[in-house]
Parts: structure tokens; C-alpha cells; sequence
């Protein structure tokens, strides 16, 4: 890693290695939440405000943001002092006129030009299916080539964002879909690893539907022993050498810190997490329906204790990626 990349790495990061990022790049999804919490149409300005506010009330207690240069850069400016940005450069969503959820670019920005708007780092999202045609995954990864070799030319970190699916699985919170997402994982972070890709952090999901887990939810059936849980946790670990963080894919608060745990149990290797909706999603309603000072107040409550409990949470679980950078 060079010392450019290295430095912005480290701003994204608490002294001791871990990257403990509050995630706000949604874009189409969070204008819908906005809109029906409001019970009015979607505009603009809501989700800019909003983006503002979560900024300036939570990044103090974070270590870097997440934000889209599409409507989240009025956001970078409320940040805490020394807190790192990250900066999304997919469009949101991917491709459904065409199979295998090909992705895209933001036609109006570079990786340079996210370096001129302030970014430390960049982010890119890949939906990935480690079983599809061959024909639609070597697009995908000559995609993230591109991605990785212009992040060198402008020496930021690249963050891949990695989210498993299957083409022939419609629900990935099916059961179905549980009992092969291990394998779908596992394989698509062994192949994000390689260094022709030039990502110095990966962005991933936990390798189980944590529903599914024996113990964690009487509603479901188990389709995981704790014991094969674990094992796949460890396997996932096992799989880089990268630094890799958890994405918590909008689960309660409650059971993201739990999954953690389980993680730490299994001795995963995990460098933080970007953990969005699971810390904030709950202020969107005081502030679409009572104004800025509601969300406000929420988010110095409740989102204040959600995200300190999950720093708690982390320096008991995660580990320094200081010994996997050379």
C-alpha cells in the first residue's frame, strides 16, 4: 500500500486499526422512506437534509461516513472534524432491463473527481453471483478492474462492496437462498481478493442468514448448527488476506452487535464494519413527520446509543488491519 493510500486509510479508521463507518450512500430507497413516513411525495431537499443531519449528529462518534456525491456532498460538510469520507461512485440500484444485475457509474463522475470533492476513499457495490454465466461475471470483473486501476492512478483506497445473489433465487431472505449463501460468499470474496482487482478493503456480508441460525430466531427453521455457523464465519475469514468489514443489510441494531459477537466467537478476522440503517433507520420517521429538530433529537438518543453500543461491541470483537497492510 502506498503512503498516500495508507495515510486516508488510517483517517478512515480509529487509532487502533478499526474502521468503526456510519453508512449513508442511499439514495432511491431512502427518498421512499422519507416520502412515506411524510405521507407526501419524494423530493430532493428531504433526503439532502436528512443526509446533513445524520452527518453532523452521529459522524462524531464515527470514524468515517459514507455518503453519494449525489445528494450526500452538502453532508460531508457536517461532519465531525478528523472523521474520514467515503464516497460512492455506483449508481444506486443495477441494470433490470438486462439478466445479471450489471452495474454502473455515476455518468458524471471519476474517481478524480471524487478526490476533488474531498473523498479519502472510494466505494463501489457489486452485486455478484459466484454461479452465474461467465459471460456476465468476466464484465463484472473487468468492471472492477477499471474501478481499481483508476483508484491507483489517484492513489485512494478502494473499497468493493460485495453482495452475494442468486439468478435462479428471487428472496435472498428465503431459506433457499440460506442454505447455499455460505458457498455464494465464501467463493466471491476469494475471487475479489486477488490482486488484479487493486482493493484494499472489502465491504461483505455476513456469511449466514443469521435467522437461520440455531438460537437466534424460534420463527425459522434452523438450517445452520451454532457449530456449522461458526465454521462458515471462520471459513469467510479465512478466505482474505484483505481488510474486511461487515455491512449490516439492515438489521435491527440488536442482532447486528449480536452478530459480532458470533463472529469474535468464531475468531473472524474482521477489521469494522460500514453499518448504516441498523443505526439510524428508526430517526426517519420523527424527522419526516416533526421536522429537523425531532430527527435531531432522536438521533442524540437512541441513534447516539446505537451507534456507542456497537463501538462497544467492536473493540471487544474486531481486529486492528494495521498487520494485514504491508
Amino acid at each position: 500500500m502506498t503512503p498516500n493510500k495508507l495515510t486516508a486509510l488510517k483517517k478512515m479508521s480509529d487509532s487502533n486499526g478499526i474502521i468503526a463507518a456510519l453508512a449513508i450512500d442511499q439514495r432511491g430507497s431512502l427518498k421512499k422512506m422519507l416520502a412515506s413516513a411524510a405521507n407526501q411525495p419524494s423530493n430532493e431537499h428531504d433526503i439532502i437534509e436528512f443526509k446533513k443531519v445524520i452527518s453532523s449528529e452521529l459522524t462524531p462518534y464515527a470514524s468515517a461516513i459514507l455518503l453519494d456525491p449525489e445528494y450526500g456532498l452538502p453532508a460531508a460538510q457536517t461532519r465531525a472534524d478528523n472523521t474520514g469520507l467515503l464516497i460512492a461512485y455506483e449508481q444506486t440500484g443495477y441494470d433490470t432491463t438486462a439478466p445479471g444485475r450489471l452495474p454502473d457509474l455515476i455518468p458524471n463522475w471519476s474517481v478524480k473527481r471524487l478526490k476533488e470533492a474531498g473523498a479519502d476513499s472510494v466505494k463501489f457495490l457489486l452485486y455478484y453471483d459466484i454461479d452465474e454465466d461467465e459471460v456476465i461475471n468476466e464484465q463484472k470483473q473487468a468492471f472492477v478492474e477499471r474501478i481499481g486501476s483508476e483508484c491507483t492512478a489517484e492513489d485512494l483506497p478502494f473499497f468493493c462492496e460485495l453482495v452475494s445473489y442468486d439468478a435462479q433465487i428471487e428472496d435472498a431472505k428465503s431459506a433457499a437462498y440460506a442454505r447455499i449463501k455460505p458457498h455464494k460468499v465464501i467463493a466471491m470474496m476469494k475471487e475479489f481478493s486477488k490482486s488484479r482487482y487493486q482493493i484494499d478493503v472489502l465491504k461483505v456480508e455476513v456469511p449466514v442468514n443469521m435467522d437461520y441460525v440455531a438460537g437466534f430466531n424460534a420463527d425459522r427453521e434452523i438450517i445452520y448448527s451454532r457449530e456449522e455457523a461458526l465454521q462458515f464465519f471462520k471459513d469467510q475469514s479465512d478466505s482474505t488476506t484483505l481488510p474486511y468489514i461487515f455491512l449490516s443489510a439492515g438489521v435491527t441494531a440488536e442482532l447486528f452487535q449480536a452478530t459480532l459477537q458470533f463472529a469474535h466467537e468464531a475468531n473472524a478476522q474482521f477489521n469494522g464494519v460500514l453499518c448504516g440503517r441498523a443505526t439510524w433507520k428508526d430517526g426517519i420517521e420523527p424527522f419526516a413527520k416533526e421536522g429537523e429538530q425531532a430527527g435531531k433529537d432522536w438521533l442524540n438518543s437512541i441513534g447516539k446509543s446505537n451507534i456507542e453500543s456497537l463501538n462497544t461491541v467492536l473493540k471487544e470483537t474486531a481486529t486492528s488491519w494495521f498487520s494485514k497492510v504491508k
